[in-house]
């Protein structure tokens, strides 16, 4: 695994102040203000995502702890999540349960329960198409009446590694900004809404906004991203997954505060509808459009989806200079599948997010 800088002169990343650098004092091995490190602890790490990208980062992040938090979209408008969404009124529980499935254990019952959790009724009847994991969801949501009480029990039963916890306790929608949604005018700009649609909506996104505005932040979240030491975005929809995290005000400026590290996961391929035709760089262009006030320490990226794979020959100094922006050392290694299709190997990850965790300033000897 390369760590690389814009300048390439080897001086650590954190030693120059990048434009969008966050203020304050030098941080050093502690987690938080006050504390000293805890040796010998697993690590509190926070990641933040939707669907199947925030599945496969969790997947492999509880290889390397137990003191993990999940914290997820619910902006999700279509399927069973959106059915559920539209007659009852709840929070879209799909991607919960995504989450709730990836950090089941790798023994029997959790190996059973992540695929009953996942299984779908079939048929065209008021069942079919609902996956047995989302009617449990919103069986204990109306039963506690508390979304997060709730996916505790749930987490319990299914007897996860960790914690998972909606973004917000209201259902939001995604409004994004699309040039060329009308392909007869390729320049006009049009407003496209609900996550569905964003997803494979034709044209070029050019930015989102989340419905309602200013939506409140569930405070368990708001909490897991100030308490912890490492922070993980990504991967996933870079709009309708990554980026809406970052338009909740509470835990924007959790973000923006915390003395955890961050790290930015980017995708393997670029999202057909979404992003087709992005490259790595307009990845981070559009984070750090949305949050200009976000550093990151570290940015992890497939090497061989930017030498030739699905991104093609990519201009690795024209990224490098876009993480140097954001305070970020750009990472380059090898998390892909072997099979060629764009998702992420659990294990390699695992080991990847590992060595950046220790080189890039971990809290301690946590193996």
């Amino acid at each position: 695994m390369q760590t690389r800088t814009a300048d390439r002169t080897g001086v650590p990343p954190r030693a120059a102040a990048p434009s969008r650098a966050r203020t304050g004092p030098v941080r050093t091995s502690q987690s938080r203000a006050g504390q000293a490190p805890r040796p010998n602890q697993a690590p509190r790490i926070t990641a933040l995502g939707g669907g199947q990208g925030l599945s496969a980062s969790l997947s492999a992040l509880r290889r390397l702890t137990t003191d993990l938090t999940a914290v997820v979209t619910v902006a999700d408008d279509g399927g069973s999540s959106g059915r559920l969404r539209s007659e009852l009124g709840v929070l879209p529980p799909g991607d919960l349960r995504k989450a709730l499935a990836a950090l089941c254990g790798d023994d029997d019952w959790g190996r059973t329960w992540s695929e009953v959790i996942q299984q779908r009724f079939t048929g065209t009847g008021d069942l079919g198409g609902h996956a047995v994991g989302n009617l449990l969801i919103v069986a204990l949501w109306e039963k506690l009446g508390d979304p997060v009480a709730a996916l505790d029990w749930v987490g319990r039963l299914l007897n996860v590694q960790g914690r998972v916890l909606p973004m917000s306790a209201v259902p939001l929608d995604i409004e994004a900004v699309v040039r060329g949604h009308d392909p007869a005018n390729p320049a006009e700009l049009s407003a496209v809404r609900g996550q569905a649609s964003v997803a494979v909506t034709p044209g070029t996104v050019q930015s989102i906004r989340l419905l309602p505005d200013e939506p409140p932040a569930v405070p368990e979240a708001v909490t897991a991203v100030r308490e912890a030491d490492w922070v993980v975005l990504g991967p996933g929809s870079w709009f309708t997954s990554v980026l809406p995290h970052l338009l909740v005000p509470e835990l924007a400026k959790a973000l923006t505060e915390t003395r955890a590290r961050r790290l930015l996961t980017l995708n393997l391929a670029p999202q057909p509808g979404e992003t087709e035709g992005f490259t790595p760089q307009r990845h981070l262009e559009v984070i750090a459009d949305h949050a200009p006030d976000l550093a990151v320490d570290a940015i992890l990226v497939d090497e061989r989806a930017v030498s030739g794979g699905a991104f093609g020959q990519a201009d690795l100094a024209g990224l490098e200079k876009a993480a140097e922006r954001m305070g970020a050392a750009l990472v380059l290694g090898r998390v892909a599948r072997a099979d060629g299709t764009p998702r992420h190997d659990p294990e390699l990850l695992a080991a990847a997010y590992d060595r950046i965790f220790r080189t890039h300033g971990r809290i301690g000897p946590w193996r």
